[in-house]
């Protein structure tokens, strides 16, 4: 069975890098994608931000620092549309064991299922996004869920904000020189954006102070 392709897009380098994952005890290929990640036991929340899909599957990493926040790595994992459904959610699956392996986050922020898409494209996206509740639940991270307006709302202040202008904040946020690439890798970092403005918010709420 092959691989999924694993785009990762480590910050400060160029392009997106690609490189296979490694067999595990010779089994079959553990799909994913692999990067130059900062090791666990650095300071400030990881989260890890996804928007889950079967064809593309977008994950953005942000880091909590104070009141800033560092982007840390992004990217898309796919899946061979070629293959049947069961071996396609196979693939996302050792896919994200090994992403989130490599990035060991702190917590998730995971998008809910927009229901406006059409019943096929919804039941894959349904699907690939219970794939993805299943890996954070083996790994024991904390799983925060957030509809599309909940997301723009907090990126951008307005809950209909348009795309372009999500990606734009995200990249100002993130003091990126371009805005992030490709678009489910950008819908990615929102999330993880969103859950990092909603834990300041809560923080000042119990009358927390940043740095």
């Amino acid at each position: 069975m092959p691989c999924g392709r694993g785009h990762v897009h480590p910050v400060g380098a160029t392009g997106l890098a690609r490189r296979p994952a490694p067999e595990r005890n010779g089994n079959a290929p553990v799909c994913g994608a692999r990067g130059q990640f900062q090791k666990k036991g650095r300071a400030g929340l990881l989260i890890l931000g996804i928007d889950p899909g079967l064809e593309l599957l977008g994950y953005g990493a942000v880091r909590v620092e104070g009141r800033k926040l560092r982007p840390h790595a992004y990217g898309v994992l796919s899946t061979d549309g070629g293959q049947r459904p069961e071996t396609r959610l196979l693939e996302l699956y050792r896919s994200l064991r090994r992403l989130v392996e490599d990035l060991a986050p702190d917590e998730a922020a995971v998008e809910r299922l927009y229901f406006g898409r059409n019943a096929t494209s919804a039941m894959a996206v349904g699907e690939a996004r219970g794939i993805v509740l299943l890996t954070l639940a083996e790994f024991g991270i904390p799983v925060h869920a957030y509809a599309p307006g909940e997301v723009k709302a907090a990126v951008t202040g307005y809950g209909r904000a348009p795309k372009g202008q999500v990606q734009e904040m995200v990249r100002r946020l993130l003091g990126l020189t371009a805005p992030p690439q490709p678009d489910d890798a950008a819908d990615a970092l929102a999330v993880a954006v969103a859950h990092a403005h909603r834990l300041a918010t809560r923080f000042r709420a119990v009358g927390g102070t940043g740095r």
